[in-house]
């Protein structure tokens, strides 16, 4: 009897210089970027929050990736989306926030024999990375949805319509 493999339907998002592996459950769909509109708020928000758009009737916080990992966030017109992703936690006030991507995301099958952690990177406290992985010739990050989420919450709940 051979043994069970255990696999993970995931998706590699990719970003400018970067690809983030997540599992395909945390992702409710990609959709056409659209310009986020910026907060009406007076409050000093961190550049890597670029605002809100309405996607299915709801008001949607929007992130640059790139930009909470310290790096530019630059958008390449035609290619940029927004993934809409499911929120795992109750950070965030509703369901769901999106983050630019540049393309659309690939579905790939990720087990063991082809996942490793490449430990030799480390992270600054508070960014939303957990690790880089190599994934046979690739080395996507694994992101921190809970950190993801906090650092978005931090924004945009105080950002809420009384």
């Amino acid at each position: 009897m051979s043994a069970e493999q255990t696999e993970l339907y995931s998706l590699l998002v990719p970003l400018r210089g970067e690809r983030l592996l997540v599992p395909r459950a945390c992702v409710a769909e990609v959709i056409a970027f659209v310009v986020p509109e910026p907060s009406e708020s007076n409050q000093d928000l961190p550049e890597w929050f670029l605002g809100y758009i309405t996607w299915n009737g709801r008001r949607l916080p929007v992130a640059s990736f790139e930009a909470m990992s310290g790096e530019e966030a630059k958008q390449r017109p035609g290619r940029t989306r927004i993934v809409v992703f499911n929120t795992i936690g109750d950070a965030l006030d509703g369901s769901y926030y999106g983050i630019i991507t540049q393309g659309f995301p690939q579905l790939v099958r990720v087990n063991a024999d082809v996942l490793t952690a490449a430990t030799e990177q480390t992270w600054a406290e508070g960014q939303p990375v957990i690790c880089r992985t190599r994934m046979i010739n690739e080395f996507p990050l694994i992101p921190d949805m809970e950190r993801l989420e906090a650092m978005i919450a931090e924004v945009s709940n105080a950002e809420r319509p009384v």
